[in-house]
């Protein structure tokens, strides 16, 4: 489910208005049926005392990217050498730094207070969950060994309740949003309609409605569906080229094309939002 969005006018800050967002996404998550554990992901543009606290006031957890200062490479400096605990992923990932894939890594946590130079009531203790991946050494080729090894640093700043592994595992598993941008961009957003703020404001809203319902609609048709993007939807099961015909006195008749390919997702999706067709007379 794509949670509350705003359109912000000039060049805001990520952070701003974060805060109040992040509040109404999860009170969303409540209404909508969401009774086990909230996590809010967030990238290090939103590294701020103002979010993190709006999310652990609204009784979910954070996790989010810490920027590298010199406060936090002191805290993983003193992280003891036997803490750090090796990992493999299931698929490789990306390190921009590297500019490669990698399979393996290091993590290794601590104990970090956020925010310090602040009043007390908005500082933020929590773990700083930090993967360590061991740089590339440019002069392997060349037959030229290094003298000890050099690493990348990632760090995360949560209140995750589950263990260190899991914990940074779930950090990192956030691309589903990258997908949900990506399909607005196609779709909706592809072109904004006018020079009007306040109606384009209009239509990012009415965007985010169309994707849930369109996202509800795939799901409710079964495995396929649920997993296709909002294009594949509109095209399989919403813009049918079906035939409309009146029977009797002003009832209406719709005539799916015989032997449509997606005829029994449509009819499962025409159930669950509209009960049983009727029996023909």
């Amino acid at each position: 489910m794509l949670g509350p969005v705003r359109l912000r006018g000039g060049g805001a800050a990520s952070a701003r208005g974060a805060a109040g967002l992040a509040a109404e996404a999860i009170g969303s998550a409540r209404e909508a049926g969401c009774t086990g554990k909230i996590f809010a992901r967030f990238d290090s543009a939103f590294y701020n005392s103002a979010v993190i606290r709006a999310v652990r006031g609204n009784s979910a957890y954070f996790s989010v990217t810490v920027p590298m200062n010199s406060s936090i490479r002191a805290a993983i400096a003193r992280i003891p050498d036997d803490a750090w605990t090796g990992i493999k992923y299931p698929q490789a990932i990306w390190d921009d730094q590297l500019g490669c894939w990698v399979s393996d890594a290091e993590v290794a946590e601590t104990g970090y207070t956020a925010f310090t130079s602040k009043p007390k009531k908005e500082q933020v203790t929590a773990r700083l969950i930090v993967r360590r991946v061991r740089a590339r050494n440019e002069k392997a080729a060349e037959g030229q060994d290094e003298l000890f090894p050099a690493w990348r640093y990632h760090a995360v700043l949560t209140d995750s309740p589950f263990e260190l592994v899991q914990s940074e595992g779930q950090h990192r598993d956030h691309a589903i949003v990258e997908q949900v941008i990506a399909d607005l961009n196609s779709g909706p957003l592809a072109h904004l309609p006018s020079g009007v703020f306040n109606a384009n404001a209009a239509w990012l809203v009415l965007a985010a409605m169309a994707h849930n319902l369109l996202r509800a609609a795939g799901t409710r048709t079964g495995r396929h569906y649920a997993r296709a993007r909002t294009a594949t939807v509109r095209r399989d099961l919403i813009t049918l080229g079906a035939r409309i015909a009146r029977h009797g006195r002003g009832n209406l008749v719709l005539h799916l094309p015989a032997g449509h390919h997606r005829e029994h997702a449509w009819l499962d999706l025409w159930t669950e939002a509209c009960g049983p067709p009727a029996r023909a007379a």
